[in-house]
């Protein structure tokens, strides 16, 4: 009886051992690992721009580093944050506590992307941010942990709003997402359609998911404005410009302005519908040979080209491996100071991140191909114009982070 008793405790010790040597082996890596969240939208409207594919892109970053750092292995874990801030904190703060995230990822909607990001750099632990708008996020509720990677309100209104007044598209009215990130898009295409001599006549307010736009859509039509600016995205974008089709708005003589599109929405709605529409991206899979290999790999993986939100998520989390393979550890403060460093040029953009978390890159103003102009099936969009990184962004002074001495 005694020998059976002793063996249970005996084997545990055994098998113990190897994982405690291998912690000691590792000690600047917490947990023996490097723990990687990507937070996004898997059910919900977002779903096809963000859900699935930023889990595909973050995964094959991590393929591409061959899986471990000084032979810490590299963790994946990804969640569906439901459009929610607070089912978005408490996963957060679960992976966190519990298991040890090192990194937090995707996080496509502003108002749980900031409340995710305030949670996490309580925590000291990095986020970064490859699908959400708000300018707050770098701007008034920057932290020192908090990295705002593929876009921004404010660089893709620069880009659109400006090439739509300067051919001749003067007066506004706006269909916005009634949330954070529709009000900061209207007010940033705003103070770019005011300084080039434009006035907004008005707008509406649709909530998130809506079906049915033909009451915000008869407003638009009344308004007599030439422009209707869409300050929404993804499943809201797609469903208000096949309702202005069907309405018949466009061919009555107003425009429609997708202030934040991808080429997967040009791809669902197909050419004959999307033809002619321009719009403001950080990546396009056929810009340069960098960039079709990105593309290429990721659709082997997805069947699918990947649009500006999940070439993002790939190109943060190499960035954010690079960092902590520089360090040589998972630790935050390190990780973030190489970060800061760090020259970034990927299949996804070149530059780098500033002192408030913005990583400022140069932008493309695109336009959808006529239906003949179109060789493949993802030979979608041309490239207008490059939109510099220093105009596409704000300038950190004018970023207003608190934490960045001007």
């Amino acid at each position: 009886m005694k020998i059976r008793s002793l063996l249970p405790a005996a084997m545990t010790a055994a098998l113990a051992l190897p994982l405690a040597a291998g912690a000691a082996d590792n000690p600047k890596f917490s947990k023996n690992e490097i723990a990687i969240g990507v937070l996004t939208d898997m059910s919900g409207p977002y779903a096809s721009l963000t859900g699935p594919g930023d889990v595909a892109a973050a995964q094959l970053a991590i393929d591409e580093f061959g899986g471990k750092i000084d032979g810490v292995p590299i963790k994946l874990i990804s969640a569906d944050h439901r459009q929610s801030a607070d089912v978005s904190s408490a996963k957060a703060r679960e992976w966190i506590d519990q298991d040890g995230v090192d990194m937090i990822t995707g996080l496509g909607q502003s108002a749980l992307g900031l409340a995710v990001q305030a949670l996490a750099s309580s925590k000291k632990v990095i986020t970064m941010n490859t699908g959400a708008g708000s300018t707050d996020l770098t701007g008034s509720q920057c932290t020192r942990y908090g990295i705002h990677y593929s876009w921004d309100n404010h660089a893709v209104a620069v880009g659109t709003a400006s090439a739509v007044v300067e051919a001749g598209g003067k007066t506004w009215f706006f269909i916005a997402a009634d949330y954070t990130f529709g009000k900061s898009l209207q007010e940033q295409a705003t103070k770019v359609i005011q300084a080039m001599g434009g006035k907004v006549a008005g707008g509406v307010r649709a909530p998130l998911g809506t079906n049915d736009f033909s009451s915000f859509l008869l407003q638009a039509q009344g308004s007599k404005a030439q422009v209707i600016g869409l300050a929404n995205a993804g499943a809201d974008t797609l469903n208000t410009i096949k309702q202005a089709n069907e309405f018949g708005i466009v061919k009555g003589g107003q425009k429609l302005a997708a202030l934040v599109m991808f080429i997967t929405d040009v791809h669902a709605l197909g050419l004959p519908v999307a033809q002619g529409l321009q719009f403001t991206t950080a990546y396009y899979w056929d810009r340069n040979d960098a960039s079709r290999a990105l593309g290429e790999r990721f659709m082997k993986v997805r069947k699918v080209m990947p649009n500006m939100d999940q070439a993002g998520t790939y190109s943060a989390v190499r960035t954010y491996l690079k960092a902590v393979q520089a360090a040589g550890t998972d630790n935050s403060d390190a990780v973030r100071e190489q970060l800061g460093k760090l020259e970034i040029d990927d299949g996804f953009s070149k530059g780098h991140i500033r002192p408030d978390g913005l990583f400022e890159h140069d932008m493309y103003l695109v336009e959808a191909k006529k239906p003949g102009e179109s060789k493949s099936e993802w030979d979608l969009l041309k490239i207008n114009k490059t939109i510099p990184a220093n105009v596409a962004f704000m300038s950190l002074k004018d970023g207003g982070c608190p934490l960045v001495n001007k």
